[in-house]
């Protein structure tokens, strides 16, 4: 969609504001605050949606919390977050990077809000994170047929060519919305840097159609400066103990709401405060 180029969206007047709260690379044993248990985790949204939230990305845990991509607690975990509260319910499509294509897939028969679309493989640390062109474009497919509407998880610059690629091809997604996801810091991924969000942010400008969003996620020691060159840029922020477990240096993370108050706190500073609810399903295109 090169020919379709334009800005980046003006959404100066307020924060999307994502908590992701689990992940599936940290263990509970190692984090006793992680949110792993169905009650853990809809506690923790109801606080975080207090806060400033209006997404959650959700991975889920097993009885003995490990990660899992089950359909039927997948279901259950989207009913009771819909239940409890207001939070647009996003769904991890990424799982663990051992998760086969096919049960990562099926994560979109639970008919989340939303789900996330990760945009090319990357290394990550001692792993690779496996997202081939043919899966991609099934997931993309998948949640237009099924009405959910996609993040696009962007791990290094050449991914928001690929999304490019895939928007010309095979159509906008669910809904008409764009919205990029930069994931910074993971290692071997793009740096989180100023600079590095600032490079992306130009290509997205370049490269994908006229008024596409985009959120920041900054990983570890990279969460600070990510969030706010986000803010600077005109973008949104993800934030949670899926992507950080230390507050500050030697200071580990009490709780998810430690990380959604320091990010609300921050929108405001810069005089874009946390969308409500309401305006963030306005701003992705979702209806419900």
């Amino acid at each position: 969609m090169a020919g379709n180029r334009g800005r980046i969206a003006d959404m100066a007047t307020g924060t999307l504001i994502t908590v992701a709260p689990t992940g599936a690379e940290s263990s509970k044993s190692d984090v006793p605050a992680l949110p792993v248990t169905l009650e853990e985790l809809v506690a923790t949204a109801k606080e975080c949606e207090a806060l400033g939230a209006s997404v959650i990305h959700v991975h889920i845990r097993d009885d003995e919390a490990r990660p899992t991509l089950d359909l039927g607690r997948l279901r259950d975990t989207v009913a009771a977050l819909r239940s409890e509260t207001d939070l647009i319910v996003q769904l991890s499509t990424g799982g663990a990077v051992s998760d086969p294509e096919s049960d990562r897939l099926r994560v979109l028969e639970a008919r989340p809000d939303m789900a996330s679309c990760t945009m090319g493989t990357v290394n990550f640390g001692e792993d690779v994170f496996l997202n081939r062109w043919e899966f991609i474009v099934a997931l993309h497919e998948r949640m237009r047929e099924y009405g959910v509407v996609p993040e696009y998880e962007i791990f290094d610059i050449g991914h928001v060519w690929a999304l490019a690629r895939l928007l010309e091809r095979h159509g906008l997604p669910h809904g008409g919305h764009i919205h990029v996801d930069f994931v910074m810091g993971v290692p071997g991924g793009m740096p989180g840097t100023v600079e590095t969000l600032v490079a992306a942010k130009q290509q997205v400008e370049r490269l994908l159609p006229e008024g596409t969003t985009f959120s920041a996620t900054g990983i570890g020691r990279t969460t600070l400066p990510v969030m706010l060159a986000s803010l600077a840029a005109g973008g949104h922020l993800r934030v949670g103990m899926e992507d950080t477990l230390t507050y500050a240096k030697g200071q580990p993370v009490e709780s998810n709401m430690q990380l959604v108050a320091r990010a609300a706190g921050f929108a405001r500073l810069a005089q874009r405060p946390p969308l409500n609810t309401a305006a963030a399903r306005t701003l992705l295109g979702i209806s419900r």
